[in-house]
């Protein structure tokens, strides 16, 4: 008997809309305000084996009697790229690395409308154990895995994961601009010197959980103390150490372009997923040097807010895709 799609949890008799779009994403600061009264959730298609023929991690909810993808509600506190992470190893046990997003979907929920974030997420390791959720996990290729899912939109979900899998890049940079500093004119003295503020230093610490989701392999920085200082909540809770130089800041991007341009490439080439935090003017320069086509908007009309993320994904060196997290702090 062919699997027949169900109407997606507890609404059966509305349609759920969907959508999805392409390279370029955005998570915007207050993501619960796009639509009204929103219930947030984020999840991930899991992928093991190759790129090109991936395996995909489906599981089995018996309240529902389902076949979906890992996901969950935010919990108060967390950014979506926490939930997606900490949702998987609740329901799967599993360690994976945040990979692209790959967008979002929407569908009424007791009259609500429920937006539930989807990554492509790698499998790291763990092991499946039936918990209060979910009883059965199963990994399939990406065709069987489209005939058992239990809805369209999932479907449709797996089929995105799938285009961005064979685009698969050898680097994702974690370009960070440093979080809230004091302002420069009540500051005296040397600028490189200007510290995070009361804000600022919450907004580091809540970057912790939501860079660890994509598993950073090293750390860098521009030479001013509010960038070090954005960058040492992640560093010592991943035990890393903070690679600092100069050429990743505003400094040297305005006197000498060059010499930045070719610390950010000498990073990408290294492959890897780094994390650099840097400032104002050179992330955007550095984007627009790039000269990414498939960005929705101009550079120069782009948002590049204080302790905003840029997810860029590289292949062969050039820019393939870009996902823009506009804050680390919590979306409820």
């Amino acid at each position: 008997m062919p699997n027949i799609k169900k109407m997606h949890e507890t609404d059966k008799d509305q349609q759920h809309e969907e959508f999805i779009s392409g390279r370029h994403q955005e998570i915007p600061v207050d993501p619960a305000k796009e639509f009204h009264r929103t219930t947030l959730a984020a999840g991930a298609v899991i992928w093991r084996g190759t790129p090109q023929e991936p395996e995909i991690a489906l599981i089995h909810r018996p309240h529902y009697d389902d076949w979906s993808l890992p996901k969950g509600k935010v919990d108060p506190g967390e950014s979506l790229p926490t939930t997606a992470a900490r949702e998987i190893l609740e329901e799967t046990g599993f360690s994976v690395r945040l990979g692209k997003l790959i967008g979002k979907v929407t569908y009424p929920v007791q009259g609500r409308t429920k937006v539930v974030y989807y990554w492509v997420a790698k499998y790291l390791g763990g092991t499946y154990s039936a918990n209060s959720e979910t009883d059965e996990l199963r990994w399939l290729p990406i065709d069987e895995a489209q005939e058992l899912l239990s809805y369209d939109v999932d479907t449709a979900v797996v089929a995105k994961a799938a285009k961005r899998l064979r685009i698969a890049p050898a680097t994702r940079v974690l370009y960070v601009r440093h979080a809230h500093a004091h302002e420069s004119g009540s500051w005296e003295g040397d600028d490189n010197l200007r510290p995070l503020d009361k804000k600022g230093r919450r907004q580091a610490e809540m970057l912790v959980p939501m860079l660890s989701a994509y598993q950073p392999t090293s750390i860098y920085s521009a030479l001013p103390q509010r960038c070090q200082q954005t960058a040492a909540p992640l560093a010592d809770e991943l035990g890393m150490d903070i690679s600092i130089n100069k050429n990743f800041g505003d400094e040297a991007w305005e006197n000498d372009p060059e010499a930045a341009k070719k610390a950010f490439r000498h990073v990408v080439n290294e492959g890897g997923v780094p994390v650099i935090v840097s400032q104002g003017n050179t992330i955007p320069g550095i984007i627009e040097d790039l000269a990414p086509k498939f960005l929705k908007k101009p550079v120069d009309k782009l948002k590049f807010k204080k302790s905003s993320v840029w997810v860029l994904s590289f292949n062969n060196g050039e820019l393939t895709g870009a996902d823009c997290l506009a804050s680390p702090l919590p979306v409820r």
